[in-house]
Parts: C-alpha cells; sequence; structure tokens
C-alpha cells in the first residue's frame, strides 16, 4: 500500500538520527540476588535491574532437572555480564565460581537421568544415544528403555 507515492513500510528520518535509544541501570553491587530459578522468571539475577512489562511477572517453572539447569545457566550468564563491568568485585566472582560448578554437576546429573545434552556427553555410553527419545521438552515420557 502506497500513500503519496511512498510505501507505508519505510519511515524516513532524519541523517543520523537515531531510530532507538536503550538505557540500562548501572549496577552498583552484586548483591543481593535471585534464586537461580526465581531470575529465570524474573529475567534477570538482580532485583535491582527488574522492569516487568506493565507489571507482569513471570511464573517460576516446575522443579524439573531441565529447569533446573536452565535457571542455573541463565544465573551464571546473568553473573557473567555483570563481572564484563565489574571485575574487581570479588564477592560476585565467588558467586560465579559457585554457579559454575553447580551448573556443571547439573549438567551431568540430567544427562545421566535424560540423556545427552551435547554429542560429548555420550563419552562412556553404551550406545549412541544423541537420536533417542524423549528429547528434552517431552518431559512427561519416561527417558530409559
Amino acid at each position: 500500500m502506497k500513500t503519496d507515492g511512498k510505501d507505508y513500510r519505510t519511515g524516513s528520518l532524519p541523517e543520523a538520527y537515531p531510530l532507538a535509544t536503550s538505557l540500562t541501570p548501572f549496577q552498583r553491587a552484586a548483591e543481593p540476588h535471585y534464586e537461580a530459578g526465581k531470575a529465570l522468571a524474573r529475567g534477570t539475577l538482580f532485583p535491582g535491574l527488574e522492569l516487568p512489562f506493565m507489571n507482569v511477572f513471570n511464573k517460576e517453572l516446575p522443579d524439573t532437572a531441565l529447569n533446573e539447569l536452565m535457571a542455573l545457566d541463565f544465573a551464571s550468564d546473568e553473573l557473567a555480564l555483570y563481572l564484563d563491568t565489574h571485575k574487581d568485585d570479588r564477592e560476585a566472582f565467588e558467586l560465579y565460581q559457585t554457579l559454575l560448578a553447580m551448573a556443571k554437576e547439573a549438567h551431568q546429573r540430567y544427562a545421566a537421568l535424560c540423556g545427552p545434552l551435547m554429542q560429548a556427553d555420550q563419552l562412556g555410553m553404551e550406545r549412541y544415544a544423541w537420536l533417542a527419545d524423549p528429547w528434552p521438552w517431552d518431559a512427561q515420557q519416561d527417558r530409559r528403555d
């Protein structure tokens, strides 16, 4: 559809005009922080950065091995982003180390219980299991055959 000879899907801005500007508040400290599961649901590890859209909050996910792994990975990724700008925060780095260790254990536990998440998880397995059902999102099915 065109109006006045112009396509309505393409607008025009003055030269060098910014399309959008974002603002992220600067964090002062890593404490306090949410537990990993709540952080995943809230979209941030840090309560001070929580800015829910239209004041709507996500519900926490059910307690499953996959959700535990996702929450720990999310929390460690969030803390890594914080450490990118706060590299000398020793307490945050210690928490990061703890989260990485917990995520590693959760990954191993998940792979043993439900099957490989990565090709490398098959090391030491008795048979090729990469394509074995069910997939991680088929949580209602029993993986053992």
